[in-house]
């Protein structure tokens, strides 16, 4: 992607503008985003996909006295009100690993880091449907898809939450701007813009959200990660005592153990490569309800593409596919980056490739994790 070409996906700026004038900063409303634009999904099949066993979905109905009902999936068309019956929303996560236009839809906004790209959900709502005002700690697209949703956004000093719901519905919303937005229409809102969307009659609205750590949840993790690495000595070094005392007071953690578990940090930290591994194989590992179907194993390709539910990233060292890492250099390296930037690898790209990359690929294709491009 030229990232200095303006685009009518935001509004004439270019990527690099964007991201620098609005990306965690401002918001930005941009009409006809996709002009023209018609839901790729048509309404009974996302409420059918939110029935299928390994699709992410909720029902979320407002009930009289502000009050809020949550169900969660998978949610038989059976289960669902009357598309007549006004006030109910179902959300559909994870799209684009589902739906092939989806995923293609997604492939426009990865001006952003692919480590920061997280899904395309599905919000179908009938006439005065919505979550309630909230706000969310990532980035987000609203692309509205089919029908109108009205939309108050504000900078929300209060962030308190209504308590026993079981949504985070904002206390006190104090709304600074309205738009209503039509197909094609988008919205982004940087970190914890507040924002509420009722539906105007039926309508489908497309989220476009990003990941964003939890500094704690990634430090277990990759402390987790490293601590499975597999430059293990042949001789575990284990804590030993010879000079502890007796002790009156049992329950006191000596403090050589508290030397010995710091220690045992600064040799995983002080490994080499070790954080970076360990980094990338999290961000690259698949979502929990993720599977993949596995390919011929004596398939031929003279193409491949990754297949859409497949997280490959890359750094100076490796290159990461779905939870795994690979210590990569020179001409191969470049072949692998191409891949996991463009998705895809053509006949020209393979005549290049080495027999230890073609097999590694084909390893790849065995999984399911790419698939024949022809």
């Amino acid at each position: 992607m030229d990232i200095n070409t303006p685009l009518t996906l935001l509004g004439g700026l270019t990527a690099s503008q964007f991201m620098r004038k609005h990306w965690h900063k401002k918001p930005l409303l941009v009409r006809q985003a996709i002009p023209g634009f018609k839901a790729p999904i048509p309404r009974a099949r996302l409420l059918a996909m939110a029935g299928e066993e390994g699709v992410e979905s909720r029902l979320i109905q407002q009930l009289e006295g502000d009050n809020w009902k949550l169900s969660h999936g998978p949610l038989s068309r059976r289960s669902l009100p009357a598309l007549t019956k006004p006030g109910w929303t179902v959300l559909v996560q994870g799209v684009d690993m589902h739906d092939a236009k989806a995923h293609e839809l997604l492939q426009q906004f990865r001006f952003v880091p692919e480590a920061r790209l997280d899904d395309l959900m599905i919000s179908f709502a009938t006439d005065q449907g919505g979550v309630g005002p909230h706000f969310d700690s990532y980035d987000v697209f609203l692309l509205q898809a089919h029908g109108k949703r009205r939309w108050r956004i504000g900078r929300q000093k209060d962030l308190s939450l209504q308590p026993g719901k079981p949504l985070k519905v904002l206390s006190h919303f104090e709304p600074e701007e309205e738009f209503v937005l039509e197909p094609g229409d988008m919205l982004y809102l940087p970190p914890k813009w507040a924002h509420d969307g009722v539906a105007e009659g039926e309508c489908m609205t497309y989220s476009i959200g990003f990941r964003s750590p939890d500094r704690s949840e990634l430090g277990r993790e990759l402390l987790l990660r490293m601590s499975d690495e597999p430059d293990e000595p042949e001789t575990p070094v284990i804590y030993r005592d010879p000079k502890q005392e007796a002790v009156s007071n049992p329950a006191l953690i000596p403090e050589a153990m508290y030397d010995f578990a710091r220690e045992a940090l600064k040799k995983a930290m002080a490994e080499p490569l070790a954080l970076e591994r360990a980094l990338g194989e999290y961000l690259s590992d698949p979502k929990p309800n993720v599977w993949f179907e596995h390919g011929d194993e004596n398939g031929m390709f003279e193409s491949v593409v990754l297949d859409r539910r497949t997280r490959m990233m890359y750094d100076a060292k490796h290159i990461f596919i779905n939870g795994e890492s690979y210590l990569a250099g020179g001409r191969d390296a470049t072949l692998m980056r191409k891949l996991a930037d463009t998705r895809a690898l053509s006949r020209k790209d393979l005549a290049t490739a080495s027999d230890d990359a073609l097999e590694l690929l084909s390893s790849w294709f065995d999984a399911g994790w790419v698939r024949s491009g022809d």
